[in-house]
């Protein structure tokens, strides 16, 4: 049983067809990443796995169960998502914004524990802990909204364009912590528009095209792959 499974997945907004006929599988311990221009529905397939959207058709399932439209029910089994444009609270302080990840949570020492984890792995934010979360820079604000989902302690973690409008330096660090996730236990659901990064980390991948998955497989291969190359590496075929 794959953890993540999505079958003929329809979703519209007004007479517009975001999604048409979308099937995937997540298995646990994966990097999956959805790559595709903007439209092609990437963020729209995140929406509706988080319980925002309500598909027109198709069926959304985690660990087995149906998913709907209740995200704090989502979040509790497990999902993490990190949207794309970070969404933090930029009226709050930096770690109150990561407490907040864990408001669903009772379990104070692991906690504690967490938020240890969190200014190891991000130690700018530590050294940022009680300044206003909207004074930070973008890559800040993204390394504060991976740190949130961490918060959670959900083991699906869900992102949305990590690296869209960071520096290339920071693109690197957004990449690398990415691998830090896996290797801390979580199942991880790429949407990235930078292709080469997102299939250098990813273990599988999906091509997203006008709300329609057109190519799929290891990374390494759609990464081979002639027209995905022209497409979306920058590489000239012949």
């Amino acid at each position: 049983m794959s953890m993540l499974s999505v079958r003929d997945l329809h979703v519209s907004y007004g007479g517009i067809k975001a999604l048409r006929g979308v099937s995937l599988d997540v298995e646990e311990g994966e990097i999956v990443t959805i790559i595709g221009a903007n439209g092609a529905g990437k963020s729209t397939l995140l929406n509706t796995f988080s319980g925002f959207l309500k598909p027109v058709s198709g069926s959304v399932s985690f660990k087995g169960e149906a998913v709907g439209r209740n995200p704090t029910r989502i979040v509790k089994a497990g999902v993490c998502h990190v949207p794309e444009g970070r969404l933090i609270f930029a009226n709050l302080t930096v770690e109150d914004n990561l407490r907040l990840g864990a408001y669903l949570r009772k379990d104070r020492k692991k906690i504690a524990a967490d938020l240890e984890r969190v200014w190891v792995l991000f130690p700018r934010l530590l050294e940022r802990r009680k300044q206003l979360s909207g004074t930070l820079s973008g890559g800040e604000q993204q390394m504060l909204a991976m740190g949130r989902a961490l918060m959670t302690d959900g083991d699906f973690v869900l992102l949305d364009e990590p690296s869209l409008g960071l520096a290339p330096l920071l693109v690197k660090t957004v990449f690398e912590i990415v691998l830090e996730f896996r290797g801390l236990g979580k199942t991880i659901l790429l949407v990235e528009q930078n292709a080469f990064k997102a299939l250098k980390v990813a273990d599988r991948a999906y091509v997203l095209e006008q709300g329609k998955i057109v190519k799929f497989g290891p990374a390494r291969d759609i990464a081979a792959d002639p027209a995905v190359k022209a497409a979306y590496l920058g590489v000239a075929t012949d």
